[in-house]
C-alpha cells in the first residue's frame, strides 16, 4: 500500500499533469430555404432557422432529409420568422429576409395561413412531427437540451443548449414578439453553454445593407447575463460573421457593459468555407474570462454549392 504522507510518483506524475482538452467542431448554418448545401465534417451542426420558403411539408420533408443524411453525431435545429410571398413583400425578402417555416407556429399558421397556402392548405402539427419525431435531431422551440457526444470516435464532450425560433415582431411574420413581451429572453438558462436564435443580439451580426441594427437589444441583455461561450443567429443574410465578445462584468454602475468585441473578418469570401478555430492551436481560445463568440451563419439560396462555416472549439 502507498503511505498517504508520502506523496507517490504516481500522484505528483498526476498532478503536474496539463488538464486534457477535447476538440468539439461545430458546423452552423442558417437561411438555407430549401437549399441543402454540402456540409463540412463535424461533429455538431447548428442550423439556427430558414430552413424552407413557405414551409409546406414537402419542403420540410426534404429539408428533414437533408438534415438525417449528415454526417453528425448531433443536430440542432429551430425554426424562425416568416412573411407572405406576394410580389411587394418579396421586395422587402432582398433586403430583410426572414424564416419562411410558418407551418412550425401554429397559432400564426391558424390565423395567416391562407396567405402563403391558399390553395394547399398544410397540417402544422404534422409538419412540426417531421422535426420532433426525427431520431437524429434536437428540435428546439423556445427550449434547452443537454446534449452528450458518447461516440468513442468523437470529442466526448457534453454541453447544454438553448434554442428559440423568436424574433422582433415586424410585419406580418411567424414567430414574432412585441417589445413588451422581450422578456421571453429570461427563459435563457444559466447553464447555457450554446444560445441558438433566430433573431441576431442588437449590435453583433445584426447590420443590414441599409446599415441598420436590426437585432433584439432585450436578447444581448440576456446573453450578457447567461454568458454562454457560443450564440449562433441567422436572419440578416448580409451580417454573416463571428465575433469574440468580451462583457463587463465588474462595472456594477453600468449593467450589461460590453468591454471589447473582437470582429472576425471572413476568410471565406470569395471561397465556399470559413473556419473559426477557437482552440489553444488556433491561437485565439476562448477563456473563462466571461468571454464568448456570437456567431452568425447565412447561406442563402443564391450561394450555389455554399458550405457552411465550422468552428473548432
Amino acid at each position: 500500500m502507498e503511505d498517504p504522507s508520502e506523496p507517490s510518483t504516481s500522484r505528483c506524475r498526476h498532478e503536474t499533469q496539463r488538464p486534457m482538452f477535447r476538440r468539439t467542431r461545430f458546423v452552423c448554418a442558417s437561411d438555407t430555404h430549401n437549399t441543402t448545401v454540402k456540409l463540412p465534417k463535424g461533429d455538431v451542426l447548428i442550423h439556427a432557422g430558414d430552413l424552407t420558403n413557405q414551409g409546406s411539408y414537402s419542403e420540410l420533408s426534404r429539408a428533414v432529409e437533408w438534415l438525417e443524411k449528415a454526417d453528425f453525431e448531433a443536430k440542432i435545429v429551430i425554426a424562425g420568422i416568416s412573411h407572405p410571398p406576394h410580389p411587394s413583400i418579396l421586395l422587402i425578402q432582398l433586403t430583410r429576409p426572414g424564416n419562411h417555416d410558418i407551418t412550425l407556429d401554429p397559432s400564426f399558421y391558424a390565423s395567416h395561413g391562407s396567405h402563403f397556402h391558399n390553395q394547399a392548405p398544410q397540417v402544422p402539427e404534422s409538419c412540426i412531427s417531421l422535426l420532433t419525431s426525427s431520431p437524429s435531431i434536437t428540435y428546439l422551440n423556445h427550449s434547452s437540451s443537454r446534449v452528450t457526444l458518447s461516440s468513442p470516435s468523437g470529442p466526448r464532450t457534453s454541453f447544454t443548449v438553448f434554442g428559440s425560433p423568436y424574433s422582433p415582431r415586424a410585419g406580418l411574420w411567424a414567430f414574432g414578439y412585441d417589445p413588451s413581451e422581450s422578456s421571453l429572453w429570461d427563459d435563457i438558462p444559466l447553464d447555457a453553454d450554446v444560445v441558438v436564435t433566430h433573431t441576431p443580439p442588437h449590435t453583433h451580426r445584426d447590420e443590414s445593407r441599409h446599415r441598420r441594427a436590426a437585432g433584439c437589444e432585450a436578447l444581448r441583455k440576456a446573453l450578457w447575463r447567461v454568458r454562454p461561450r457560443l450564440a449562433v443567429c441567422g436572419h440578416v443574410h448580409e451580417a454573416r460573421g463571428a465575433e469574440r465578445v468580451t462583457w463587463d462584468l465588474g462595472c456594477a454602475n453600468t449593467p450589461y457593459k460590453e468591454l471589447a468585441t473582437e470582429v472576425w473578418t471572413d476568410p471565406g469570401v470569395g471561397a465556399k468555407q470559413s473556419l473559426v478555430n477557437l482552440t489553444f492551436k488556433g491561437g485565439t481560445p476562448l477563456k473563462n474570462d466571461g468571454s464568448g463568440l456570437v456567431f452568425h451563419d447565412a447561406v442563402v439560396a443564391g450561394d450555389d454549392g455554399a458550405a457552411a462555416p465550422g468552428i473548432e472549439h
